[in-house]
């Protein structure tokens, strides 16, 4: 083979070992890649369906059911506007409490009820997950236009 031949062996090879790494790199971002909905998006199906993303508003009030196995818990996320129930099995944070703001990561069943794997509540009297307020704030003036 000659010097030339062998360059050009050498930066095609190289090229193609930079495009499989890419092409891995992108795909392991893609798998967890995880998107936020309200849940308003939720209820009009802007969400999808067998794939998992999180799921961010207000705990209703009076909606924390405890199961006899004292791990599983349902409750229901509202932007005040819509409401979806939501299943979780484990230890809820410290923090989670009726009419306080929480983010669940999970996928949504054929039945309607959003399944959590993990629960996340607000770290103090003051915050709120931005994508949670801003869904909230939407859902109010939805609510007054309606009204109006």
């Amino acid at each position: 083979m000659k010097p030339r031949q062998k360059r050009l062996a050498l930066i095609l090879g190289g090229l193609a070992v930079l495009g499989v790494a890419s092409a891995l790199v992108l795909s392991a971002f893609q798998e967890n890649l995880v998107f936020f909905y309200s849940p308003s998006q939720v209820a009009n199906h802007e969400a999808p369906q067998n794939k998992a993303f999180r799921i961010g508003g207000l705990v209703e009030e009076g909606s924390v059911k405890r199961q006899s196995d004292g791990v599983t818990v349902t409750f229901n996320v509202t932007d005040t506007a819509k409401v979806i129930p939501v299943a979780y099995k484990g230890i809820l944070p410290d923090l989670f409490k009726e009419g306080k703001g929480v983010v669940a990561q999970g996928k949504l069943g054929p039945d309607g009820v959003f399944t959590a794997h993990e629960v996340l509540a607000k770290h103090d009297e003051n915050y709120m997950p931005p994508e949670a307020s801003h869904a909230v704030e939407q859902a109010q003036k939805a609510q007054k236009t309606v009204k109006q």
